[in-house]
């Protein structure tokens, strides 16, 4: 038998806008956007409604499809909220390639900046900055030719992230396609004041050259058979024993042609992770870094930090991102992208403090009418208490 067909999208399985209501100023920027082209002025949809739409989509559970987003649009109170009017296939698909995503990238910065800085202690001030760097693939269908992978039957698209780490949000990302260099797109989007840290994917001395001069630190994994000169071995304190580094050295990295490229000398340490390798062997880690100062346990520490992307990855992909795709285009799933981070900054600034799962689906909750607005407060009030208790 053949599934039933979706029920019908109605207005009263929509409510919530009001929590969605300050971003709505910061998309009507986009308003501009994929204009020019227009010079009738005959166009009714415009980039800010094609954000706006998205954004609806993820926080409620209705919404399932392209084709039941395009039904809420038919509705008053979708359109009240977007400033839109009903929307077209052809009016939606045109959009994903009018629409720069470029520009929502602004907004992922300025909804970031909005989040106050973690509660630290006070040893890990240097840590403050401390910015995770990795790609994760997104899996896309045959006919979305663009989304290189594997071969013709493996498709992919992958987003490249730049995760701060103490305050738990993505402040950066590009979408490419899923063969593309993590390197060459780190490279393009350095910024100034960063601590990045980053797996031993990323391990090239050249790379580590560019954040320098681009005003930045980094913490590394470096391959086991990595080569160096020393130049100062230091002594472990308890400190540093205790989180696992076993040797901390301040050397020149690579052979004498490295000089040429690694214009400074860096620091290796030497960290036990407590695991085995597949050989049953002690596990341990390389990691350089241009902190030569930082006491050796706050670097393993850093490191160590660098799995909170993995679990924004899982965050992202399992809560957010497992929606399906409504469009297929590179720039149309950029897009969906970019509003999924802007959805998941909104969150962090509604909850105070990073999401979880059960937070999201009590937005939905109340997104669908299920939760009272009075339930929903009180579950966030809980939060800040949660929060105020663990600092």
């Amino acid at each position: 038998m053949s599934a039933p067909p979706p029920s019908p999208v109605a207005a009263k399985d929509l409510q919530g806008f009001k929590y969605l209501n300050d971003v709505l100023p910061l998309l009507r920027r986009l308003r501009p956007c994929g204009t020019a082209s227009d010079r009738a002025g005959n166009r009714k949809f415009f980039a800010d409604h094609y954000a706006a739409l998205l954004l609806l989509y993820f926080f409620n559970p209705v919404l399932t499809s392209r084709n039941a987003l395009l039904q809420a649009s038919q509705l008053a109170k979708v359109q009240a909220f977007g400033g839109g009017r009903p929307v077209s296939a052809g009016s939606f698909s045109e959009a994903q390639h009018l629409f720069d995503p470029a520009l929502l990238q602004e907004l992922v910065t300025e909804l970031a900046g909005r989040v106050p800085d973690a509660k630290i202690p006070a040893d890990w001030d240097c840590l403050k900055t401390l910015t995770a760097v990795d790609g994760s693939l997104l899996p896309a269908l045959p006919r979305m030719v663009w989304a290189l992978w594997l071969d013709d039957d493996h498709k992919a698209a992958k987003m490249h992230v730049h995760f701060e780490v103490l305050r738990g949000i993505p402040v950066q990302a590009t979408v490419t396609t899923g063969n593309d260099s993590e390197k060459q797109q780190l490279r393009q989007a350095l910024q100034a004041g960063r601590l990045y840290v980053i797996d031993r994917g990323y391990a090239e001395y050249r790379l580590f050259q560019e954040m320098l001069d681009r005003g930045s630190q980094f913490i590394g994994r470096i391959r086991d058979n990595a080569v160096w000169e020393v130049v100062e071995e230091r002594p472990v304190s308890a400190a540093a024993g205790a989180a696992g580094v076993r040797s901390d050295r301040i050397v020149w990295l690579g052979c004498d042609k490295s000089k040429e490229v690694l214009r400074q000398v860096v620091r290796v340490l030497e960290v036990a992770t407590g695991k085995v390798d597949g050989q049953g062997r002690p596990e341990r880690l390389l990691l350089a870094t241009s902190c030569l100062e930082m006491a050796a346990e706050l670097v393993a520490l850093a490191y160590k930090f660098r799995w909170e992307e993995e679990l924004f990855f899982r965050w992202f992909k399992c809560v957010l991102g497992k929606r399906h795709l409504v469009s297929e285009s590179r720039d149309g799933v950029t897009v969906q992208v970019y509003v999924a981070l802007i959805a998941n900054l909104l969150l962090t600034l509604w909850a105070g403090k990073k999401p979880t799962k059960r937070t999201f689906e009590m937005f939905c909750l109340f997104f669908l009418g299920w939760a009272t607005e009075e339930e929903l407060q009180k579950h966030l009030e809980r939060l800040k208490d949660q929060a105020g208790d663990s600092s």
